[in-house]
């Protein structure tokens, strides 16, 4: 599986809002008071995920999306209840309240639910939700039903205010990576384009359009400079003198002799799509309008991509030049390019261009013979290539592009679709349309006079599988700035971060000379739509928070830390809560000597027990060793030596922790984690024989606190937790706090699932240890479709099920009680797919809550 790339922060909402854990009716909130639904979206102003990223300059808060004050048009709170509902009869002293049964729980919860999610309802159908909910003599269980609260649009879907800012912390001023853009007050115009032969190259739309403009530009678009954005959309400052008007060029392919093939007549047809102007925009800056007038940003980022899409690299929002600096080789014929992220945001300060120093991989510009060389670690070229390692070469090559350097006269680019099955000294074509066939080695002598040396490895195919095209890997070479899009391995993750990494000072330095290059002020397009852009960092007012006080256990000698410049450490303290280990193995695929192995092991038991934890001094079996080429063997065996020992010896239980020793050569740690903790259920702690053979007192306490958390223990908690409303939407009611996200598989696998994780706490008020759940679905998929599930049993009937519904339980059973509100964060949703993915996402929370089975575990 792919990772998704990039730092992007976490979103959330808070459900139901706080002050929502009383049935009776209260006064409307305050202005400042938080909203029904939290669901902040930060990543606007973090990298994208396409490109390796690593850092920002200074890695400071950037300005946050302008989030406008509230306006008394347009609100998400549910209607203020109306007097009748307010006022009590006059009544004698009331008896004590009685213990809440769970249908009472169940249906006080449901009306909470209501009345909150009523805000998300259509307004008609809020409207007569709040006149049925102040009907007098009505119960609530026969109000509830009259609002169909299932997801209508996205748009219902409002964004609360920000309810002020911050006042704790120390007041900085500090430099962001954003540069403040000034638009002039233009009408800006969009157009529809239609290109036949349709072509999915960005490239080739680029060189139709550039072809009309050069021809038409002074006359038939009355001198407009437009902005394309390389598939359908077409923007201009002012309108074209026509509103639908149809266009034929040629281009021709320099590198086809043939006339008749090198030229190709293409059609474009351009039509008025749409037309906005900037005082949405305007209205929204200054905070007199709620919604967001993408459209109108998505024109000016476009306006403001355009030149760099003509002389970069264009990979997604970043571009990428070998003019940026020195290329990085990463290993296995890849290589390491510098580039920059771009993109428009708008923010409290105006409209601002977030940049920031980007890198990701490339295919470098050699030989497919030395590509494949390197990229299999071949020493001897002259063996030939086994099942397995062309099977590797097709899924590396397929789709890239090469150029033939047989001919000296020409050079030809072809796009690499496989691998032949046979090495080229016994493949065997049809050369004329008599039938007469002959061997690609033969051909290429006869017909080229071109000996050909690596008869003994299979050819490149190109073409299609009806009409394919055989060329000789020896005679191609890879086209320059191609990137490699499949997921990197941790030797090359780690060669581009080294490549790639630097202080805050020279990040900041890089940035700005990126800005300077650029020269926006000399930009054509950014001139032509009157767009100017600051040349220096934004300065933003920020705060430095003061960090939150850690509690430990009472024994250790010092029971509460302050941390420092987010760094402490254990010294003199012990673990809140230690785990309990009375069955653990060690097992090491590693060269390390026995007695190294027998003296890490004791010095590691040692200071887990030193640090809190309650671990049985000797292993259940002795330390063994095994081979790296036999790791799953190895782990099943251990596993079951320790089953029967536990057995013979009449205790109860099973292995509980693992020491694994990794091998000296990395891509062991995925399979011995799938053995372990998918195939035999055991919780494993992988050590490197590096850090292992020479442990010192730091090392040993951070493995530690590894294995603490992995038997059930905790280390720390806050300090503020055990006050009273000390940890505010967490403290005052009992509270679970989830996290989701959706891992999605690297370009070119077409096939695999992705994976959504959710995990939720399952401590209250700590919120320190956490369940996990995953769940495959549809590739690429990003809506979690697993929360919440509906399934009919033959027997039981109608079952609910999910992910949410599950945790639910657990939390339930973990705390003895029922969770009053939910903090929900999801991570890793595009802007784009943010109003759509709340929309379902919440709509399944909803249903969870409503459907209150879970509430009589």
């Amino acid at each position: 599986m792919g990772g998704r790339g990039g730092g992007r922060a976490p979103t959330g909402f808070v459900w139901p809002p706080p002050g929502a854990g009383t049935s009776t009716p209260r006064a409307a909130p305050s202005p400042y008071q938080p909203a029904t639904a939290v669901y902040h979206n930060p990543t606007a102003t973090t990298p994208h995920v396409g490109a390796y990223q690593h850092g920002v300059v200074y890695r400071t808060p950037a300005p946050a999306p302008y989030a406008p004050a509230p306006s008394p048009a347009v609100t998400i709170r549910a209607p203020s209840p109306t007097p009748a509902t307010v006022r009590a009869p006059p009544q004698a002293a009331a008896p004590p309240t009685p213990t809440p049964s769970t249908a009472t729980v169940a249906k006080e919860l449901e009306q909470k639910l209501f009345v909150t999610e009523t805000a998300l309802a259509p307004p008609a159908a809020a409207a007569a939700a709040a006149v049925a909910a102040s009907q007098p003599g009505q119960p609530a269980s026969e109000k509830a039903p009259e609002v169909d609260l299932a997801p209508v649009s996205k748009k219902g879907l409002a964004h609360p205010a920000r309810p002020g800012a911050g006042t704790a912390g120390k007041k900085v001023m500090i430099r962001a990576n954003h540069f403040l853009v000034n638009v002039a007050d233009n009408n800006l115009f969009h157009y529809d384009v239609s290109i036949n032969p349709e072509s999915k190259s960005r490239q080739t739309n680029r060189e139709v359009l550039s072809e009309l403009i050069k021809i038409h530009g002074k006359t038939s678009l009355g001198g407009k400079l437009p902005a394309y954005d390389g598939r359908k959309s077409l923007y201009t400052a002012g309108s074209l003198p026509f509103e639908s008007e149809e266009f034929t060029v040629t281009l021709v392919d320099p590198e086809k002799k043939d006339k008749d093939r090198a030229e190709r007549e293409y059609k474009i047809t351009i039509r008025i799509a749409g037309r906005t102007d900037l005082y949405h925009l305007q209205q929204f800056l200054c905070g007199r309008q709620r919604d967001m007038p993408q459209e109108t940003i998505q024109v000016l980022d476009v306006v403001l991509r355009e030149s760099p899409s003509w002389n970069y690299v264009t990979v997604s929002r970043s571009f990428f030049s070998t003019t940026f600096g020195h290329r990085g080789d990463i290993g296995e014929g890849l290589e390491c390019w510098r580039g920059y992220y771009q993109s428009l945001r708008p923010t409290q300060m105006g409209l601002s261009l977030n940049i920031d120093i980007s890198a990701t991989s490339f295919f470098k510009p050699v030989t497919v013979i030395q590509f494949v060389q390197e990229f299999l670690n071949l020493r001897d070229v002259s063996r030939p290539l086994n099942d397995r390692d062309r099977v590797k070469i097709k899924k590396a090559l397929r789709g890239v592009r090469v150029e033939t350097n047989h001919q000296t006269d020409q050079i030809r680019r072809y796009k690499i679709t496989g691998l032949t099955n046979v090495p080229m000294s016994q493949l065997i074509f049809p050369v004329d349309e008599r039938g007469t066939r002959m061997s690609v080695v033969q051909y290429f002598f006869d017909r080229y006079d071109y000996k050909l040396q690596h008869t003994n490895w299979p050819c490149l195919q190109s073409g299609s599988d009806s009409r394919p095209v055989y060329l000789p890997m020896e005679a191609c070479k890879i086209v320059e700035g191609q990137r490699y899009s499949k997921k990197l391995n941790d030797k090359q993750v780690t060669n581009i971060l080294r490549a790639t990494c630097q202080r805050p000072q020279q990040r900041e330095q890089s940035i700005r000379e990126m800005v300077l290059h650029n020269k926006y002020a000399e930009d054509k397009f950014a001139q032509e739509f009157g767009i100017k852009v600051c040349s220096d960092l934004a300065l933003v007012p920020a705060r430095v928070l003061p960090p939150p006080m850690l509690r430990y256990h009472d024994s250790g000698r010092e029971k509460t830390c302050a941390p420092s410049v987010g760094q402490w450490n254990m010294i003199n303290k012990k673990m809140i809560n230690g785990g309990t280990i009375d069955h653990w193995a060690c097992l090491s695929f590693s060269r390390m000597r026995p007695e190294e192995i027998y003296r890490f092991t004791c010095d590691l038991i040692q200071m887990c027990n030193a640090t809190g934890m309650s671990v049985c001094p000797r292993p259940v079996v002795d330390i063994r060793t095994a081979t790296p080429n036999n790791i799953e063997h190895a782990l099943r065996d251990v596993h079951r030596r320790t089953a029967e020992l536990i057995a013979q010896q009449g205790k109860r239980g099973q292995l509980q922790l693992l020491v694994v020793i990794l091998p000296e050569v990395t891509g062991s740690y995925g399979k011995i984690k799938r053995v372990c903790e998918t195939d035999l259920g055991i919780v494993s702690q992988c050590c490197l024989p590096r850090h292992a053979s020479r442990p010192n007192k730091q090392y040993l306490e951070n493995v530690a606190l590894k294995i603490n958390v992995k038997a059930g223990g905790r280390n720390t908690v806050l300090e503020r937790a055990f006050v009273r409303n000390g940890i505010p939407f967490v403290s005052e009611v009992p509270t679970i706090i989830f996290g989701a996200d959706v891992t999605h598989p690297p370009p070119g696998e077409d096939s695999a699932s992705s994976i959504a994780a959710v995990v939720a706490s399952m401590d209250w008020p700590e919120i320190t240890k956490y369940r996990g759940l995953v769940s495959a679905q549809p590739h690429r998929q990003e809506i979690i479709e697993d929360l919440f599930s509906v399934t009919k049993d033959p027997k039981k009937g109608t079952v609910n099920g999910g992910m949410i519904r599950e945790l639910l339980i657990a939390f339930r059973r973990k705390t003895g009680r029922r969770p009053e509100r939910i903090i929900f964060y999801r991570d890793g949703v595009s802007e784009g797919q943010f109003s759509h993915v709340l929309l379902h996402e919440m709509d399944a929370l909803r249903k969870v809550s409503q459907h209150h089975d879970y509430l009589s575990f």
